[in-house]
């Protein structure tokens, strides 16, 4: 049978094409060599926020009397904990699953290869079997980056943040070798249930792309906490528990590798004139230099989050079928958040990418951020442009602002000007009216 689609890989980009193309009355096979969903589901952004909202139940509970709750004798269960983080991962696995399933799309499992590509066909092998599509969508995700640092590789103390998810007990003590999203986000998960954490981080700062004003305060307050921050620290060497860095040494029972991820290229070999610039090279549709190619998510190299390949996927399924207006991916407008507690969240440009009038407020400005916000103070960022008076960077931090930024990424993605956004009328009591406050 030949396709409309092939898709490798089965993480957002993948099952995302699969279903828009299927919906589309289109003929589709996808292949994944894993468990559907990807990285995101099964190894990153879900059971990672599984495992964190567990550990703020148990770190709320500890700090219940702020709230005039009396909890004594509080505990964890571990086991219970990562338990549950599989039972919700295997719940969302199978429900894409079904998805694909309803929509008639042909999923193989397995590990699949492009073996041959002209202008009018792509062939694929997986499991011995040849499948021929019109098209193919480049979707095979990324993988862990290893520096090339003496004494990580054999090493029984390292982890990558797979390694971490699959761990059934808690380790003594950590060091995490990286202050970027995901070595914070850690950080926070093993200092709420009680590890003592060090995170070197080779940069001047934490979260080095983000609002740097913002990520001083949480700086500040985990470091009163007592998690140790080692920035501007780079790792010379490793010699089993023990990190060696050109700011001192220290030891801990495991060492965290997240110094980010690289595109993984596994499957495409054979199109050795595919563009490739830290990631397979598409244009604004997702399409690659090759004709009846593209590409989605981590694997083009540009900003490495779900919601994003989500969406190229959708854009790139436009394209192949033609559809009118095509939509091309505003990336000023994608919103990125930090699972730290409290939470990051922001869209657009920051205050070093932009010459703008500035607008802040303390999220206490919030009745509803004070009622629920014990001790906390949080902060909204709201940049402006000078000349055209439009909203083109929010950044915040306390809790729950993932809830709420995607007001201000449909603010910046449509171009709001402040008295447009002045219009727009939140429901109070609620935190997300610091939005409107901030202006």
């Amino acid at each position: 049978m030949k396709y409309f689609l092939a898709i490798l890989g089965g993480g957002p980009a993948g099952y995302t094409a699969a279903e828009k193309a299927s919906k589309a009355g289109k003929d589709v096979v996808l292949f994944e060599q894993n468990s559907l969903g990807g990285t995101c589901l099964n190894v990153g952004c879900i059971p990672t926020k599984t495992l964190l909202y567990s550990a703020k139940q148990y770190y709320n509970s500890t700090h219940a009397d702020k709230y005039g709750i009396k909890a004594e004798n509080v505990t964890f269960d571990y086991v219970k904990i990562f338990q549950r983080k599989q039972k919700v991962v295997r719940k969302l696995v199978a429900g894409i699953r079904a998805k694909l399933n309803n929509e008639h799309c042909a999923v193989v499992a397995g590990v699949a290869s492009v073996i041959s590509r002209t202008d009018e066909k792509v062939v694929i092998e997986c499991n011995g079997e040849q499948y021929e599509a019109e098209n193919l969508l480049i979707c095979t995700g990324s993988t862990n980056f290893v520096p090339p640092i003496p004494g990580i590789q054999d090493n029984p103390h390292i982890w990558d943040s797979t390694d971490a998810l699959a761990a059934q007990e808690l380790p003594k003590s950590i060091v995490i070798v990286g202050g970027g999203v995901i070595g914070m986000e850690f950080a926070t998960l093993y200092h709420e249930l009680g590890v003592p954490v060090t995170v070197i981080e080779a940069m001047p700062t934490i979260l080095p792309n983000l609002d740097q004003e913002v990520v001083a305060i949480l700086r500040d307050k985990y470091q009163k906490e007592g998690i140790n921050i080692l920035t501007d620290t780079k790792v010379t060497q490793i010699e089993q528990g023990k990190v060696i860095t050109t700011n001192g040494d220290c030891e801990a029972d495991k060492i965290l590798i997240s110094v980010g991820r690289r595109p993984n290229m596994q499957g495409v070999e054979v199109l050795s004139d595919l563009a490739y610039n830290k990631g397979i090279v598409v244009d604004d549709f997702m399409k690659t230099n090759l004709n009846n190619v593209y590409a989605a998510g981590d694997v083009t190299g540009k900003i490495m989050l779900a919601h994003v390949a989500s969406r190229q996927a959708e854009v790139a399924v436009g394209r192949m079928l033609k559809q009118i207006p095509l939509q091309r991916i505003n990336y000023n407008a994608i919103p990125s958040v930090v699972y730290t507690n409290p939470e990051i969240a922001s869209v657009g440009l920051t205050e070093a990418q932009t010459d703008c009038y500035i607008h802040r407020l303390p999220m206490t400005f919030s009745g509803r951020f004070v009622a629920e916000n014990e001790g906390e103070t949080g902060l909204c960022k709201m940049l402006i442009d000078k000349k055209t008076q439009t909203i083109v960077g929010v950044h915040m931090i306390g809790n729950p602002c993932s809830e709420f930024v995607a007001a201000a990424s449909f603010a910046v993605r449509m171009g709001y000007t402040v008295p447009e956004f002045q219009q727009v009328v939140f429901p109070h009591p609620t935190v997300s009216e610091i939005l409107k406050e901030v202006l």
